[in-house]
């Protein structure tokens, strides 16, 4: 799993090398037929990271190649599952909270997972069962047994003991989420907390936020790489009313509502 977990970092590293390139400059964006946005960096990446992971001999889903019919990827008990850019719209707009997600799937479930943001010089990684870690700084590429920090950061949890950080945005708060809330707030204080893309579930990760709602539309490739994270931390991500854990290579790739909580 270790040798795995070499390959996906490895993958992630350079193709964020590629993103950063091109971030650099004024970038033409297509829209897929989804209306979903598409640039040069997202093919970049997406060609990186399967040439990468197909040395491993595994099956791979990229949101980029997400046409393998079902009956085909429905045999795969083992496979990579990636989003070669997570948060094209956030790279489109310069913030700097994008991503690229690899996730190691095993028999429908995440079981290793790197989220990169090239961006912010930070790289967050787990197995299941292993634990998650954090490495930031400008010497990613020296190596991480060198400024790797494990998670959750327990400084980030003793900064607000007294207050429940949610994760969500006040100008994209559905109904839905607005009631998840207001039932928090009937047990204390809530503070909104916000980050784009797979980020969001590296923040209750790491201790920086406490729970996630995500009641709104999410597929496969966003999630798998960030969940293997959250629950090699501690944490949990099950579909919403449940205490179902999101599963994957369903028929449709579309996930049903979440809630990512940190580690009791």
């Amino acid at each position: 799993m270790n040798g795995f977990l070499k390959t996906a970092t490895d993958a992630a590293l350079r193709a964020g090398g590629a993103i950063l390139e091109i971030y650099k400059r004024d970038v033409a964006v297509e829209f897929k037929s989804d209306a979903s946005p598409l640039t040069a960096a997202d093919k970049a990446a997406h060609h990186i990271i399967c040439d990468a992971l197909e040395e491993t001999g595994l099956p791979i889903l990229s949101e980029e190649s997400k046409t393998v019919p079902y009956e085909h990827r429905k045999a795969w008990r083992k496979y990579w599952l990636v989003d070669p850019l997570d948060g094209t719209k956030e790279f489109i707009k310069k913030n700097g909270e994008f991503t690229v997600n690899i996730a190691l799937i095993e028999n429908g479930h995440p079981v290793l997972g790197v989220v990169y943001a090239p961006a912010l010089n930070m790289l967050y990684f787990g197995i299941v069962g292993q634990g998650a870690f954090r490495a930031t700084g400008d010497d990613l590429f020296q190596g991480l047994e060198k400024n790797y920090e494990a998670l959750p950061l327990k400084s980030e949890i003793d900064k607000h003991q007294s207050v429940i950080r949610v994760v969500a945005s006040r100008s994209h708060m559905n109904p839905e989420t607005e009631l998840f809330i207001a039932a928090l707030e009937k047990k204390g204080r809530v503070e909104l907390v916000s980050s784009g893309s797979s980020l969001k579930l590296c923040m209750v990760a790491a201790g920086m936020a406490d729970v996630y709602p995500r009641i709104a539309p999410t597929m496969e490739w966003d999630t798998a790489a960030a969940q293997a994270i959250v629950e090699a931390s501690g944490g949990t991500v099950v579909q919403y009313g449940t205490n179902d854990p999101l599963s994957y290579n369903k028929e449709t790739l579309l996930n049903p509502f979440f809630v990512v909580s940190a580690p009791l």
